[in-house]
């Protein structure tokens, strides 16, 4: 019955499967938007874990010995505290038997604490100039810090060397963490001390510009006067030696919070404290001593007015240097009182102390707080994720393993001599054909077909096709002479349904199922249904391989095909858990499907459907390598990227209908409770997961370490490679291809990841895919003019 075509010029309506097909495409973009927003958002987290460690735009330089003949002399011999009040600069020191005990690179989590609770138990202020990625990955610390009453300054974001950035790095570096400041602790502040800086007279012509601008736009620098050089461990009794001023002199003392090792640290300094205040020393912090400076040489000068008769603060506009300027946005705005300690160690009121600090409104407030929020998600993030990629793995070197010993067995084990499986089987078996649009390929079926060495009928099923399917098997019989061969149409309904109508339609007990555009080899009926000599064996996979393989898309599948699908089924065999026949070549005993309900239509994998239902029928499912055919793989990424999708979401479907088999009894039971967890963790889980392994493994080469991560590469690759050398053993394939596989590593898997994403995503949010047609070009002819 020959297809009535349209006359020419003449626009054929939209047919409701083209219209269903069209929506169910633009259903589609969201869900892949969606999975590539996904990645990108895991390489955004990465790139900001990166960036907090110092991974990603990391800078490890460190200037020395750089001549200083254009920083002044009174900035060189001056104080600790430079600041540029009316863009001039001016050098403060620390009053006479008074300590501004300072510590850097901190918030730790292990150290700061310590010394926070030693500070508070001998009533002692200090400043602590905090690196910003810190203060961000432990914001809760800061604010225990500044609720203390102890005073925060700027120790950049990422603890690089000043002198050798841009302006824009410097402004970043200060502007990040004023918003981590914010979003830690509500506050911004304008002390500043740059990372690898000592003395004042360490300045030299390449930061002095640094220190300028930073100046001009409100920050008050801070130095060291007196060292404790505990970073070098030397022992207690030395820190505490070092740190204790020479005579009666004040100080800017250093000690660190962070960055090692700080037990001899914590072990010092409340001896240390103890020491000085038995010397007579008070303690303060940074803004404590300037206003302590600047209201001795204002009683010195004789000019001390009203203003502090009159309760406010002395020095309280010093901070807003260069005309006002405030770091951070702030414009003089003081934080509400805490009860911090004040200048003598005693509680008092946090502007006499913490006059540097400016409580943090408005966009800077949110942003930072958005800053912190994206910070902690990254910090559970990337670690979880690093323990989830080790896992996966572990497994997928597992699974290499053990798909070679395995397919070693079963190679051995059904190659030997005396193996069988009974008596040989002669009977006549129904090969059953579905067609849709496979003009192009049904001929080259069919002739495949006439060679069988096997006793067959043969039955197509003509799924409504449009156009001359019926026809061209028609005549292609009678050219053969075949005839055993019926043509069926029906009315389009989807490949489960044609193959459905074709076992109701067979005339024998054994039916054998292939694809409208696949050839077999002369004796792949016969190898295919000699496992039923088994009365335990239900259902067969043959071995279906690529015949367009001439292509790179052809030759990264028929890779595929060799290393993964059949050394996958090799595996599945000896642990009697088969997921899958291929729908290219698969032999079914017809009472049995019709026993489960025949092929589902529920599901988009029809073929995993009937396999799993075979399994929880009590029927064995084997692997039957030595029974080939032939199938044109998609030409092109797009009808790929088609195929993979539907084989993906067709899988969970399947693998979601037939949950209950988890809890089943014989070998429904042991399907559910080792073939599908193989299943999930292999084809779903570990495919996942796997882009992130190639991202991490980009991020390492590229901010890291790229020779070691090049090396772990390439050794993944060279395991890869063994597999896939052994797998073309097996299978007696030409080892040429896997010159392919490099690239394949590099594009193809990719794609492969972007498919299942999006077919998790499609589970997730509930979505529907219709059956989808690829398009055929007949390129896969007779099995004897496949090289």
């Amino acid at each position: 019955m020959a297809t009535t075509t349209p006359s020419r010029g003449r626009r054929r309506a939209p047919s409701r499967m083209t219209r269903a097909a069209g929506k169910a495409a633009a259903l589609q973009k969201p869900r892949v938007i969606l999975a590539l927003l996904l990645l990108l958002a895991l390489t955004s987290v990465m790139l900001l874990d990166g960036y907090l460690r110092a991974e990603v735009g990391g800078d490890e330089r460190v200037r020395s010995n750089a001549s200083s003949s254009k920083v002044p002399d009174k900035v060189l011999d001056g104080g600790p505290i430079l600041s540029f009040r009316g863009g001039e600069a001016q050098s403060q020191s620390v009053p006479e038997k008074t300590i501004a005990l300072t510590f850097d690179d901190g918030p730790n989590p292990t150290w700061t604490p310590q010394i926070l609770k030693i500070l508070e138990e001998n009533d002692v202020p200090g400043t602590f100039f905090v690196v910003g990625s810190m203060v961000s990955r432990y914001p809760s610390i800061v604010k225990d810090l500044v609720n203390q009453g102890n005073e925060i300054g700027i120790h950049t974001f990422t603890h690089v060397d000043l002198s050798y950035q841009s302006d824009d790095r410097i402004a970043r570096e200060m502007d990040q963490t004023q918003l981590a400041l914010a979003g830690a602790a509500g506050i911004t502040t304008t002390l500043f001390r740059a990372p690898y800086s000592s003395e004042a007279d360490a300045i030299d012509n390449y930061s002095w510009p640094v220190y300028k601008k930073l100046g001009e736009e409100g920050y008050t620098s801070v130095f060291v006067d007196t060292d404790s050089d505990d970073w070098k461990r030397p022992g207690v009794s030395k820190i505490i030696k070092w740190a204790t001023p020479s005579k009666n002199k004040g100080a800017s003392v250093l000690f660190h919070d962070a960055g090692g090792e700080r037990s001899q640290t914590v072990k010092a300094l409340g001896t240390y404290i103890k020491k000085m205040k038995a010397k007579g020393y008070t303690f303060t912090t940074i803004s404590g001593a300037i206003r302590q400076t600047e209201s001795a040489n204002q009683q010195a000068n004789g000019q001390t007015g009203q203003t502090a008769q009159n309760g406010q603060q002395p020095g309280s506009e010093q901070s807003e240097q260069a005309g006002g300027q405030v770091p951070g946005g702030q414009q003089g705005q003081q934080p509400g009182q805490n009860g911090q300690l004040g200048q003598s160690g005693q509680a008092g009121g946090v502007n006499s102390l913490q006059a540097a600090h400016r409580t943090a409104t408005g966009t800077t407030l949110y942003e930072g707080k958005a800053l912190v929020a994206a910070v902690a998600v990254a910090e559970w993030t990337v670690p979880g994720l690093a323990t989830g990629l080790a896992v996966v793995g572990v497994a997928v070197m597992g699974r290499f393993g053990m798909m070679l010993i395995l397919a070693r067995r079963h190679y051995r084990q059904r190659n030997k001599r005396r193996f069988s499986w009974g008596p040989t089987v002669t009977q006549p078996v129904s090969v059953i054909v579905p067609a849709y649009n496979e003009k192009e390929c049904i001929a080259n079926t069919l002739e495949s077909l006439a060679k069988s060495t096997h006793p067959i009928e043969i039955i197509v099923v003509d799924d409504g096709s449009t156009d001359d399917t019926s026809q061209i098997a028609r005549d292609a019989a009678r050219s053969f002479g075949m005839t055993n061969v019926r043509v069926i149409r029906q009315e389009n309904a989807g490949k489960p349904a044609a193959l459905n109508n074709g076992v109701r339609s067979a005339s024998y007990d054994i039916v054998v199922m292939m694809d409208g555009d696949t050839v077999f080899e002369p004796d792949a009926v016969h190898q295919l249904v000699q496992p039923f000599a088994d009365p335990e064996v239900g259902a067969v996979a043959g071995n279906a391989k690529v015949g367009n393989r001439n292509t790179i898309i052809g030759a990264w599948q028929h890779i595929e095909y060799v290393m993964g699908f059949n050394l996958d089924r090799r595996m599945y065999d000896l642990l009697r858990c088969m997921p899958t026949i291929p729908g290219a070549i698969g032999a079914f005993r017809r009472d049995a499907v019709l026993e489960v309900g025949g092929m589902s239509e529920d599901t988009l994998a029809e073929d995993t459907d009937i396999t799993i239902a075979m399994h929880r029928g009590g029927w064995r499912v084997v692997y039957q390598e030595h029974a080939r055919a032939w199938t044109e793989a998609p030409a092109s990424l797009k009808q790929l990227w088609s195929q993979r999708y539907r084989w993906s979401y067709g899988t969970m479907q399947a693998l979601w209908k037939h949950r209950k088999s988890l809890t089943d009894k014989g070998p429904s039971g042991r399907f559910g409770r080792v073939g599908m967890p193989l299943v999930v963790i292999f084809q779903i889980i570990t495919p996942v997961f796997a882009p992130l392994i190639d991202v991490f493994t980009a991020y390492s080469m590229i901010f890291i370490d790229f020779k070691a991560a090049l090396l772990a590469w390439l050794a993944v690759l060279g395991i890869q490679l063994v597999c896939a050398a052994y797998a073309f053993r097996l299978d007696r394939e030409k080892y040429r291809y896997l010159l392919m596989m490099p690239l394949q590593q590099l594009a193809y898997r990719q794609m492969m990841y972007l498919v299942l994403i999006h077919s998790c995503i499609t589970a997730l949010t509930g979505g529907r895919l219709r059956w989808q047609k690829l398009k055929r070009t007949g390129e896969v002819g007779t099995p004897a003019g496949v090289s």
